[in-house]
């Protein structure tokens, strides 16, 4: 049943990008809500949907549903399913996370655009323990603007992902945009405290069409050791596909 929910998603993704609405202006794509995994000060239209699903380690599928509910803001929610592709047991869904981003300011020819926003998603959910092992971003101000050249755009941001702890975390990103066909993306997210180590992210973005893109990353880089837990820490290699539309 869920291989077949599976590729039931995978033909929705096939349709839609064949049935765009022709009106859409198509030399534009729509902007970047978030790199591989830090946020961008960027939100969807107003009566905009966006749809994302990450394929990670293990045959797990990572799924993301975003709504532009008003002129500056964005509610969503996301659920992770382990073991969902290949032929590893059992198949398990993690309890779905919710997201909210609210973009406060469009920036200036100085100062960045910026954001603030909630984000539940984690990584590497232990069920025993009920936590990630990869912190979600919590409460988060992002940040981005243009620098130097056109077509590198510069993100950065805090993050607060426990408020038992109260830590202050931080993430940086860049990425460059060739001709509205590939991105580059470089980031580094999780930095200011050992005990929860920071992790170095790279990738490309195809745009397919303006509304439909295809990422290929690679996430943790040069990681070899061990989560609090015990579990192994590997550098991963993920794919996302991307789908906007509106209403």
């Amino acid at each position: 049943m869920k291989k077949k929910i599976f590729l039931a998603f995978i033909a929705f993704f096939q349709i839609s990008v064949y049935s765009q609405d022709k009106t859409r202006d198509e030399s534009v794509i729509l902007p970047d809500t978030a790199l591989i995994d830090v946020p961008t000060s960027g939100i969807i239209d107003y009566y905009g949907f966006s749809f994302k699903s990450r394929f990670y380690s293990s045959g797990g599928v990572l799924t993301w549903l975003n709504f532009g509910v008003m002129e500056r803001l964005n509610l969503g929610a996301s659920f992770m399913v382990d073991n969902l592709v290949g032929s590893q047991t059992p198949v398990k869904m993690v309890h779905p996370e919710i997201q909210v981003k609210f973009r406060f300011y469009d920036g200036g020819i100085y100062l960045p655009s910026l954001a603030l926003g909630y984000d539940g998603q984690g990584y590497y959910y232990d069920r025993n323990i009920k936590k990630y092992m990869e912190k979600e971003k919590g409460l988060f101000l992002a940040a981005s603007k243009e620098v130097l050249t056109p077509g590198l755009v510069a993100h950065g941001g805090l993050n607060i992902p426990d408020f038992d702890d109260n830590y202050l975390f931080s993430f940086i990103g860049l990425n460059y945009t060739l001709e509205d066909k590939v991105s580059l993306m470089a980031e580094a997210d999780n930095m200011f405290h050992s005990d929860d180590p920071s992790r170095i992210n790279l990738g490309a973005r195809f745009y397919i069409t303006p509304s439909f893109s295809l990422d290929a990353a690679l996430r943790e880089l040069g990681k070899s050791d061990k989560f609090s837990n015990g579990w192994p820490r590997k550098s991963e290699r993920i794919l996302q596909l991307r789908y906007n539309t509106s209403f």
